[in-house]
Order: C-alpha cells, then structure tokens, then sequence
C-alpha cells in the first residue's frame, strides 16, 4: 500500500530506461487506484502490469473486492495472490488463495501464487510440511502448473530486513517444485517459475539469483526506489 497514482507514475518514467534492455520479464504491481494510470504509463513499454490481489467472483455483493474482469480491462497482466501479508493479516486462507487463482487464469491474467512458512514453523523443522500442505490446497485443480507463477515466500523475511539465507531459500524452492512434479507433472515442474520473495534487495539479489532453482524475485520495498529496483532487474550486468 504504497504511492498514489502520481507517484507511481513518476516511479516508472524513472524506471522505464533503467530496465528497458533488461534480460527478464519486468512487471510492477501496484494498488487498485494506481492500475489506470499506470496502464497508460506503461504502454509501448517492456514494463508488465500487475495487480496486488483478485476475487474469485466476476461481479455480485463483494463490496471492497475487484473481479479479474476489472482488472483486464486495464491491461494487468498478472496479479499476485496470497502474498503472505494477505494470508497473515486478512485471513486469506489455502481455499481462498486456491479460488483466486482459478479465477484469475479463467480470466486470463496470470497469477503469482505466494507460498512460504512462519517463524515457528521454521524453528520446530515444519518447513516442508507447510510448503507441502499449501502446494497440495493453494495449487489444487491445475492442469499445468507452468501456467503460474510461484513465489516462496518466507513470512518471517517479509518486511521484517530478515533474509533467507541463499542456501535456505534454494532448499525451500527446490522441495517446492519437488512437491509440483509429484503433485502435478515432471515437466510442468521443471518449466514452472519459482521466484524468492524475501526481502531481495540490490545487495543480495546477485548471490540469491546465483542459485540454481532460483528463478527470479518478489521485490517489496525494494522496489519503491527505481534505483533499486532497476539494480535487481539488471543483476546479471553489474
């Protein structure tokens, strides 16, 4: 929850030359209010739009909610779901998580389906148990989880400066598309994307992007600054 349309504007015309040759696929996420301005900022661009979160509904009594189909009129092209913040403070559970993301690929858009244990979990050696469960129930009725985008997130390295160390947050991606190729299929699991979500910033993001089963992150407050964020996108240049 953070800028206001101007803001986020300016942000991206900031942005936009700083990534404009990068070597991965860029997209910013950004609240509900920001999504038209930032859909007419962005375009000509190779900067992709996405949104913070999605109902699982079209239309109906949901008052406060934005339906996938709001969202594509705009131009998201992805939205993330069951960040962990989502998960921790409004009680979107594997269910709800699991509803949002049909809804979002019925529509189209892509979904970035976050995944990750709590401080506890960690320390009583229930890691796997937890990405296990949530790939099971988040994930539940995929054809082809290639389809998504996943992002291991670890609850006790969002927003807290705590970050997994690079070996951690391999481990934790590498059993996550372990439990895809059981749960769904071999190939799909070795084409899905699996980005690390915690606390990556232009310090780190070089040692964790060197990782194998990395394959790119969930930026957070890293990204409020296009310095910063443009410093990830371009890792593999510095």
């Amino acid at each position: 929850m953070n800028m206001t349309s101007a803001e986020g504007v300016k942000l991206v015309e900031e942005l936009k030359p700083l990534v404009k040759d990068a070597n991965c696929d860029v997209a910013v996420c950004v609240p509900f209010t920001d999504i038209p301005a930032l859909s007419a900022a962005l375009k000509g661009s190779n900067i992709r739009l996405g949104a913070q979160n999605v109902h699982f509904a079209d239309c109906g009594a949901f008052t406060g909610e934005i339906s996938p189909s709001m969202l594509k009129e705009f131009g998201v092209e992805y939205v993330i779901v069951g960040h962990s913040e989502r998960r921790r403070m409004f009680d979107d559970t594997d269910e709800m998580v699991n509803k949002r993301m049909h809804a979002a690929l019925n529509a189209g858009l892509t979904p970035i389906v976050c995944l990750g244990e709590t401080l506890e979990q960690r320390e009583a050696g229930e890691t796997e148990g937890c990405l296990s469960y949530q790939v099971t129930h988040s994930l539940k009725g995929l054809k082809d989880v290639s389809e998504i985008v996943i992002a291991y997130e670890p609850i006790w390295a969002i927003g807290t400066g705590r970050t997994a160390t690079a070996q951690q947050a391999n481990d934790a991606i590498a059993f996550i598309r372990k439990m895809c190729a059981e749960t769904f299929c071999p190939a799909c699991a070795a084409n899905v994307r699996i980005q690390y979500g915690g606390s990556m910033n232009a310090a780190n993001c070089k040692e964790l992007m060197a990782m194998p089963e990395i394959d790119g992150g969930l930026i957070g407050g890293a990204s409020l600054q296009a310095a910063d964020f443009a410093a990830i996108v371009n890792y593999d240049k510095n």
